[in-house]
């Protein structure tokens, strides 16, 4: 077929989505179809019981009228993500069509225009990395910073899964970044599209048997769920393939089709040509650490160990996912819940069965429907598990009990156990520019240190000697990278999605309107009498896909309009339950109204040591929202500290005008600037 009426036939979609096509195996809500002359995997059976069966790859002729969604054309027409973006790319245009937008995610990168901008779009493109587990070595780290200033916006930011993002990237510099960042250790294959993406990890690292065992889990799954096809190669780098060697296990485990996983004759054996239905995320971690958020992932995976800590197996948990469409209440942001344990050795296959019955089955008509928490929903936990099985070829062992979740930051100076110590460091919202991104560059450099990328947007330095903790921490503290103990508790849990002016999904501000947003709820803890080392755990998104989980979050806002959020309530700190909607539209000038009751109220009424999130499950929002209509101000009582710290009343005045400003109290700005200058005194001392 001409490139140019294959071309036109995908465009067409986006007008007529109803055609005649021939069919594929699995599209579960319009039944069984297979791509006309390929070799498909026989899905199992939908029915509501689940009767035992082999399933055999069959080639099947059969075709039927489907309705899918434009994305599902023009991933079969690209062959294998090549077209039309190939093409794309080599012309002189800023940007590149619809259909080659589409297919760009595959490769790592979004189409993006500055929106803050008026009149004619400047196009430009937002490059994304897979770092499994975080890991960044020194190469590639020193790569991304020089690129980020040649050719980005100066800046790089660190995401919620644990990878670089790069703005700025013009279309004629792209071939140019992507073969950089190939070359030096990197990929950005996957990093987004429908398709694993990376794959998260503690981020600490820790030499003990049972981190080490996790991170190689992740990265194992990783490269098995990564693409086959070249096309990232022949597009970038002109079909030189830069990869280091896989396990061989890996191999094996993508190979086997004793259960018919696999499109044998294509070159996306697990994929084909249709890949996912969505996006699909997964996230290895060990018992009590959930600084991975693991419930939040398609699958989340979890080392079992004996009583000597000999790794045995696996607990997994399936079907979580944030992401919701506003005013669509059969959209839903949705925790994973228990299939079952697998021994060590089978944790690959057990992956594999479970991506192969969303391929299969995940919904392709409707995109907002196609992630695997629907199918798991539509389906209960129990089939869902019985079509699993098919493809697993064995049943899957009961859930192991696993001790309570805990959230860690790993921010500090700790031991990595091989001599060597890491450090931790808060990045709010994750981005690194300025003197910060400087510095970095300085000490990443000078001591020929790799980094790692934490879920929470943080960065650690990896294999220091102790020699080097002092002037480290030095130059880190000249840069404004602090110790923990002197950041504010609530920064150091907090998150934010980019958001405005750079997201084309964005209703408002996340990242840059956070800094104010945790400003005056610091000032409204002060004004209620909660003390400083008191926290919440606060997430900011523009939009509700909720990319940086706000679903998770004690006290999370959710972008529904111009400078507007719902507000979210019962999230827990250790991230185990799902926050849900008190309030809609909330101006973001009226938070404190807002804030003010639910904060005072839980000083004076919550339980012996009851975090935030519990408090507000507990009471229950018809409560809630009583405290809040009837809120006429806080009931001043006498204060505890008669403590002077005004000498005159020229310092007073001046701090009372500046603190009206800020919506605060002359004490309170007064107290705010004291401890911002303790902390720069004392930080830096320490070693």
């Amino acid at each position: 077929m001409a490139a140019s009426t294959v071309l036109a036939k995908a465009v067409g979609a986006e007008r007529e989505l109803k055609v005649h096509i021939p069919g594929y195996g699995g599209f579960i809500s319009s039944g069984m179809i297979t791509l006309a002359g390929s070799v498909r995997a026989t899905p199992a059976s939908s029915s509501s019981s689940c009767s035992a069966g082999i399933v055999r790859a069959v080639a099947t002729p059969d075709t039927a009228v489907i309705k899918r969604s434009k994305v599902e054309l023009y991933k079969e027409q690209s062959n294998f993500l090549r077209f039309p973006l190939n093409e794309e790319l080599q012309n002189e245009a800023a940007g590149i069509n619809e259909v080659a937008t589409q297919l760009i995610k595959f490769h790592g990168s979004y189409q993006q225009t500055n929106r803050d901008e008026r009149g004619t779009k400047s196009y430009q493109f937002m490059l994304r990395t897979k770092n499994p587990c975080g890991k960044v070595p020194n190469k590639l780290y020193l790569v991304m910073d020089d690129l980020a200033d040649e050719f980005g916006i100066g800046t790089l930011r660190l995401t919620t899964r644990q990878t670089f993002q790069l703005h700025g990237v013009l279309k004629k510099n792209l071939k140019t970044v992507m073969s950089t960042i190939i070359k030096n250790m990197g990929s950005t294959l996957g990093a987004c599209g429908d398709l694993n993406r990376n794959v998260l990890a503690p981020a600490a690292p820790y030499t003990n048997k049972e981190y080490a065992f996790a991170q190689e889990t992740a990265e194992n799954i990783a490269s098995l769920l990564t693409p086959q096809s070249g096309a990232y190669y022949d597009i970038w780098v002109d079909g030189e393939k830069v990869m280091s060697a896989e396990p061989p296990d890996v191999t094996a485990a993508r190979n086997d089709n004793s259960h018919g996983t696999n499109f044998p004759e294509s070159p996306e054996p697990i994929y084909g040509t249709q890949f996912l239905p969505r996006k699909f995320k997964i996230a290895v971690t060990v018992p009590t650490d959930n600084s991975v958020d693991i419930l939040t992932n398609d699958i989340g995976v979890v080392v079992i160990s004996d009583s000597d800590g000999e790794h045995q197996g696996f607990n997994i948990y399936v079907g979580g996912g944030m992401g919701r469409t506003h005013r669509v209440e059969t959209t839903f942001p949705r925790l994973g819940e228990p299939l079952g344990y697998v021994p060590k050795e089978d944790i690959l296959y057990a992956v594999k069965a479970i991506v192969v019955t969303q391929r299969e089955n995940g919904r392709r008509d409707d995109r907002k429907y196609s992630r695997m928490k629907y199918l798991i929903s539509q389906w209960g936990i129990e089939k869902f598990r019985c079509v699993v099985e098919k493809y697993y070829g064995k049943k899957f062992e009961p859930f192991r009990e696993l001790p309570d979740w805990e959230f860690r930051s790993y921010l500090g100076w700790h031991e990595q156990g091989d001599g060597a110590l890491f450090c931790g460091l808060h990045v709010d919202s994750g981005r690194i520019g300025g003197k910060m991104k400087k510095a970095l560059r300085e000490v990443i450099e000078k001591y020929n240190l790799n980094v790692r990328i934490t879920p929470n947007q943080n960065l650690i330095l990896c294999d220091i000697r102790r020699t080097w903790r002092r002037p480290i921490t030095t130059v880190l503290a000249q840069a404004g990278l602090l110790q923990p103990k002197y950041v504010d508790p609530l920064n150091i849990t907090a998150m934010a999605c980019p958001a405005l002016p750079l997201c084309p999904l964005a209703i408002t501000e996340a990242e840059r309107g956070i800094p104010d947003i945790l400003k005056r709820v610091r000032a409204v803890f002060d004004k209620v009498g909660l003390r400083y080392n008191e926290s919440v755990v606060i997430r900011i998104t523009g939009c509700p896909n909720g990319c940086a989980r706000p679903y998770m979050a004690e006290l999370g806002f959710v972008g529904d309009g111009p400078n507007s959020y719902q507000i979210w309530l019962g999230g827990t700190p250790n991230q185990t339950s799902l926050a849900k909607c008190f309030m809609n539209k909330v101006k973001i000038q009226d938070l404190e109204k807002v804030l003010e009751p639910l904060f005072y109220n839980w000083r004076r009424k919550r339980l012996r040591g009851e975090p935030f999130g519990q408090f507000t499950t507990r009471v229950g929002f018809d409560k809630l929202q009583e405290m809040v209509n009837k809120w006429d101000g806080v009931i001043k009582s006498p204060t505890k500290h008669n403590l002077k710290i005004f000498a005159d009343r020229q310092t007073y005045e001046a701090m009372e005008e500046l603190a009206q400003i800020q919506s605060k109290s002359a004490h309170q700005l007064a107290m705010e600037v004291i401890r911002n200058y303790v902390s720069s005194q004392q930080n830096g001392k320490e070693e």
